[in-house]
């Protein structure tokens, strides 16, 4: 008996030194701890300021010959370009958390990190701040470059503030308490610029967008995509209306592009197609995947063109342009892909085609199968790194990482360079 209790002592005690092992074994990580501003602070930081350097290329939304020019975070330069051989840089639009923007008759909506603002443009040098919709995007948050998790349960405590930034902190925590953290997608990014058509189904006074762009119209709607969800906004009222809950669509959907009665969403692994035909109620009609990567999408003539690039978070090491017939969207077919060395934004004219791709290649999109061939090869222009392109009445506006280019392409034998808007230093 006296052996028997010494070996459940023994046991015991052994027991007890595993479970302290194991209580005492830590891990160390680093994340990313948010910096916050008041929300009164945040919300009253809206200013229309003097034109200023456009410091950083963003996203692109051309109205009625000017530019709206989002420079990431900050604010929104307006640039007239009705002379696109002489653009001016007449006006800056103070907005913290500025990324996505479009315009439906004369007022400009943007979002503000958290919240959904609007603009009178109708004198576009002089826009005049109308109103905010707070919350409305809860869980956009500012940019992260370092590639480290993001404290999400604090970045959602709006007890703090709104996120405005970020601070790198090294942690250390008991393995039983470690909880995996939210990664940064959602946020705004480096290097992205987005695209919006106005579409057919649009309407009159509907701005064009560049390529990537999570913003689009369609009808008397506004439609947003972040965080995996689709937001839909009445326009037309004086303000606008959230119309019905915001509903999920898809895995990372990053851009939004209206054609005809649908909208074709762009996402990490494929686009996925909605139908319009009740504005309030889209219904997803399919899906097309592709590998892994960050995928603009535009159309014309039934035809969906896509661009899959590899680097940052979103690709491998696939480089393509996709083309696909959507003539059915219930089963669209994929056509041809075509290997490219890192395409961004694009923008589709009729039958001419335009690729940020090694600077901005030019294509005849007559054939879709053969627009390799040297003859349906129109252009390629180098020594830029092109981001996102408008074409519009023959005068095709690209934002590069050094600045806003703009080419005549009335004649497609002899495209040439009509001014060059520097960005940076």
């Amino acid at each position: 008996m006296q052996k028997l209790t010494y070996l459940f002592l023994v046991t015991g005690l052994l027991l007890f030194a595993g479970c302290k092992d194991y209580v005492d074994e830590y891990v160390t990580y680093t994340i990313n701890e948010p910096i916050f501003m008041s929300a009164s602070e945040f919300r009253s930081a809206v200013a229309v300021e003097e034109p200023q350097p456009i410091e950083v290329q963003g996203k692109i939304v051309f109205f009625n010959g000017y530019l709206y020019v989002s420079q990431p975070e900050e604010g929104i330069h307006v640039i007239d370009n009705r002379d696109p051989s002489n653009p001016r840089n007449v006006a800056f639009i103070e907005l913290l958390g500025n990324a996505d923007m479009q315009v439906r008759n004369n007022i400009l909506y943007a979002d503000s990190y958290v919240d959904l603002v609007w603009f009178d443009i109708s004198d576009p040098a002089k826009p005049v701040y109308k109103g905010r919709k707070e919350e409305i995007f809860p869980q956009a948050f500012p940019l992260t470059e370092n590639g480290f998790s993001i404290d999400y349960e604090k970045s959602m405590d709006r007890t703090n503030g709104i996120v405005i930034g970020w601070k790198t902190v090294e942690k250390k925590e008991l393995v039983r308490h470690y909880k995996p953290r939210w990664w940064g997608w959602g946020g705004l990014q480096n290097d992205g610029a987005f695209y919006t058509s106005a579409g057919e189904g649009a309407g009159a006074g509907v701005g064009i967008a560049g390529s990537m762009s999570r913003f689009a119209i369609y009808k008397d709607n506004l439609y947003t995509v972040m965080n995996n969800m689709l937001g839909i906004f009445d326009l037309t009222g004086e303000s606008p209306v959230k119309a019905g809950d915001d509903f999920y669509i898809g895995f990372n959907v990053e851009t939004i592009f209206s054609y005809k009665q649908c909208m074709f969403m762009g996402t990490p692994t494929g686009m996925i197609i909605y139908s319009m035909e009740d504005p309030l109620k889209p219904e997803r009609q399919s899906m097309i995947s592709h590998v892994f990567g960050c995928d603009p999408v535009v159309v014309e003539d039934d035809i969906a063109y896509v661009t899959v690039r590899s680097g940052t978070f979103c690709g491998q090491d696939a480089n393509e342009l996709i083309i696909v017939d959507v003539s059915d969207v219930k089963k669209p077919k994929h056509m041809v892909t075509y290997n490219m060395k890192s395409p961004k934004g694009l923008g589709i004219d009729g039958e001419t085609l335009f690729v940020c791709d090694d600077g901005l290649r030019v294509f005849n999109t007559k054939d879709p199968l053969t627009i390799m061939h040297p003859d349906n090869i129109l252009a390629h222009f180098k020594d830029m790194d092109g981001l996102d392109v408008i074409p519009f009445n023959n005068v095709l506006m690209m934002i590069a990482s050094d600045g806003i280019y703009q080419y005549d392409y009335s004649d497609l034998q002899h495209i040439k360079q009509l001014s060059r808007l520097p960005i940076g230093k």
